[in-house]
């Protein structure tokens, strides 16, 4: 059984492995040079850099179990640490080590810069998520939510604001109320406290994912056609052809626009959320309070301790930051990083169309194409979540679970 997949993103690699797995002849197409798509190590003046800062939980249970397949122990290549939401404004919420939901009321009520009655106000509305089991109206913005439940004050700003951009990578008067709340389900939510974990990376990206599961498709047999760009894909009863080669079956887990190319029978038209990191350099010894920290400004919204005075400015969304040149991002974020000491050097990476926008009601396509020899694959797909890596993994399983369960004799 020979089977394509086209991208060598998180979601390509999930459902590489899973194929190769599974005994199938697998043969991975990557356009680029290195696999790991938006979340991948690049060289930016001879220094090995994220091409994006992502943020992940203990929540991702097939990411980690994934990365411990191709032989990446999470316990090492992680910093983990229990969730804080912290600001240069005076807010703080730290999650203890204890039983869910002790962690989050406990973080909750200790919040520094929030009054009692918003706490006791806030307390009883997540209850009331948890009781109508986080469903929430299909075509409510995150705002149009929080405005009915009167989370209006320091909270909202602090908080939920904030934790909506990170994790749906659109602002809340744009955001999907009901993806928001899968989040919030899966993470404060959830009735495991490590689920709540923050996992800080403490290495590059490529070392996480793409780079053991690279070593392990080729000590499995796995063929891996980096900069091989797929031009065209011809379906028929017997299979899938792509560019004159011939396949029992292929999964597409490309971005949706580039999906869209190959297959125009998919009709994805989607909203694109630009991102950019923003890496400045300061001394060695130069360290935050957290290694994660909100700015909360005008421009920055995130900010990640990298280690050895290496801070990941992250900006995400539309907003007034994408009018600014790099120079001129990087001083206005240094400004409010507010270390009083300044930059020795700042790098930036742009990404107009990082992820697809995360309105109200948007279709999201299923893994099944029209064609029963093609399926589809990415975070996109994943119609739980928003553009996550653990949504990309997921959909990439669930893929090769369909070829292998519908093929696994061709």
């Amino acid at each position: 059984m020979k089977i394509a997949v086209i991208g060598g993103g998180w979601s390509g690699l999930a459902a590489a492995v899973e194929l190769t797995t599974g005994g199938a002849q697998t043969v991975l197409f990557e356009a680029g040079r290195v696999l790991g798509g938006r979340a991948r190590s690049t060289q930016l003046d001879g220094r090995t850099l994220d091409n994006g800062q992502h943020i992940l939980l203990g929540a991702y249970s097939e990411t980690l179990a994934l990365m411990r397949r191709v032989g990446a122990d999470p316990d090492q290549l992680f910093d983990r640490r229990p969730l804080q939401v912290m600001d240069n404004r005076g807010f703080s919420m730290a999650l203890p080590k204890l039983p869910a939901p002790l962690n989050v009321a406990w973080g909750l009520f200790a919040a520094k810069g929030v009054g009692l009655r918003e706490k006791l106000g806030t307390a009883l509305w997540m209850e009331g998520i948890k009781q109508r089991g986080f469903r929430v109206d299909a075509q409510q913005t995150v705002a149009e939510w929080l405005d009915a439940a009167g989370q209006t004050g320091a909270l909202r700003q602090h908080l939920w604001a904030p934790l909506c951009l990170a994790a749906l990578n659109t602002t809340v008067d744009r955001a999907s109320a009901q993806l928001f709340a899968n989040v919030l389900r899966d993470s404060l939510g959830s009735s495991r406290r490590a689920d709540t974990d923050l996992l800080l990376p403490r290495v590059p990206f490529g070392e996480l994912l793409p780079e053991p599961a690279e070593h392990w498709l080729r000590s499995q047999g796995a063929s891996l056609r980096t900069g091989c760009r797929v031009e065209s894909i011809l379906a028929d009863s017997s299979g899938i052809t792509l560019d004159g080669e011939h396949f029992s079956a292929a999964i597409l887990a490309t971005a949706p626009q580039h999906a869209a190319r190959l297959w125009p029978a998919m009709d994805a038209h989607y909203d694109y959320e630009p991102i950019a990191t923003v890496y400045l350099q300061f001394r060695p010894e130069t360290k935050l309070p957290f290694p994660l920290q909100s700015l909360n400004g005008k421009y920055g919204q995130w900010v990640v301790d990298r280690g050895n005075g290496l801070f990941a400015c992250v900006q995400s969304g539309q907003g007034d930051w994408t009018q600014l040149d790099d120079a001129t991002l990087a001083a206005q974020l240094q400004s409010e990083l507010g270390l009083g000491e300044p930059a020795s050097g700042f790098r930036v990476v742009r990404e107009k169309r990082a992820t697809f926008s995360c309105r109200p009601g948007i279709t999201r396509p299923a893994c099944a194409s029209s064609h029963p020899r093609l399926f589809l694959a990415g975070d996109y797909t994943w119609a739980e979540y928003p553009a996550t890596l653990e949504g990309a993994v997921r959909s990439g399983l669930r893929a090769a679970h369909q070829v292998l369960s519908r093929y696994a004799e061709a």
